[in-house]
């Protein structure tokens, strides 16, 4: 039998994974309850995805869903394991421009990052693409700004 992957989520109490899938011989929409077993708010979220991906009885239905998608519900299932809001595991997700990246632990910055890398390669230009151009040449215009203190010294010291 095959199926295919229409929408995962997260159910909270119990803590499970729910799937709605497709079975591509009847075509009928079904819904799948995947407990989360063994997972506490100091738990692996990769590891724990990782594991359950490739668990004998789910490893059918989850074959399509990549483990980025199954890490971050598991994350979104730790955080409210450790009292923090819906809110704020999903805005753990995105990429403020302005937030200092030096100041987050491990676990959050490479959240960050993976988040980065996803965004990269969504607007990321091939050489197979139509719409690809080799050498973009920009004109910026001057900077608006005053000297800066390093801008005064000459070359001549060095």
């Amino acid at each position: 039998m095959t199926y295919e992957a229409k929408r995962c989520g997260v159910q909270f109490s119990p803590p499970a994974i729910i799937l709605m899938y497709t079975d591509k011989d009847t075509n009928q929409l079904r819904k799948r309850i995947i407990p989360v077993r063994n997972f506490s708010k100091f738990s692996d979220c990769c590891l724990a995805a990782e594991r359950l991906k490739n668990h004998v009885r789910h490893q059918q239905y989850l074959g399509h869903v990549p483990v980025s998608q199954l890490e971050r519900l598991h994350v979104v299932l730790r955080d409210h394991m450790q009292g923090r809001s819906l809110q704020h595991s999903l805005a753990s997700f995105q990429v403020d421009p302005e937030e200092d990246l030096n100041k987050l632990n491990d676990d959050q910055l490479a959240r960050k990052k993976g988040h980065m890398d996803k965004l990269f390669e969504q607007n990321r230009r091939h050489k197979d693409d139509p719409d690809f151009v080799y050498d973009i040449e920009v004109e910026f215009s001057p900077s608006d700004q005053g000297k800066c203190s390093w801008d005064g010294e000459s070359d001549d010291e060095f």
